[in-house]
């Protein structure tokens, strides 16, 4: 499998690595990977606070049409640049806590690469189980019969 990489190294998928931020995880530690956009709703609330209270003053006859041209600018800015946001990329490990990391960016452009780790990541596992499979199988005696569970006689 080739190794994969973002445009702007800050993600990189080998045949049995990812390094995210200068952080490895072996495929077989992760259980999944999601990719979630993320908006930032301070910049929200501050945008929309400040339009309210710009129209709020100049509705009171306290802003003249200059200054409440500017904070309205203020105010539009501050919620565009909140629609901006960012992507959450959260890392399932099993039996621990998820490890989350921000990437920039159009979430399109982080789908296919995230679909990839995640086939890659069932393949490990897939493989693993039929290693230990073959292993279990290796080690149980050809003779030895299946157990027959007790039966209660009450």
């Amino acid at each position: 499998m080739p190794t994969l990489r973002s445009e702007d190294n800050r993600l990189e998928l080998t045949a049995t690595t990812l390094r995210v931020h200068d952080q490895r995880y072996s495929l077989l530690e992760l259980e999944a990977a999601e990719l979630t956009p993320v908006r930032w709703l301070l910049w929200y609330m501050l945008g929309a606070l400040v339009l309210a209270g710009v129209l709020l003053a100049f509705l009171q006859n306290w802003l003249r049409t200059l200054p409440t041209a500017l904070g309205l600018t203020v105010g539009a800015l501050l919620l565009i640049y909140g629609n901006r946001g960012t992507n959450r990329l959260r890392l399932h490990r099993a039996g621990r806590e998820a490890a989350h990391f921000s990437l920039p960016g159009d979430p399109a452009t982080w789908q296919p690469l995230l679909r990839e780790l995640n086939r890659r990541i069932r393949a490990q596992h897939d493989a693993a189980a039929a290693h230990a499979a073959q292993l279990l199988a290796a080690l149980t005696p050809p003779d030895a019969a299946p157990e027959t569970p007790p039966t209660d006689s009450f």
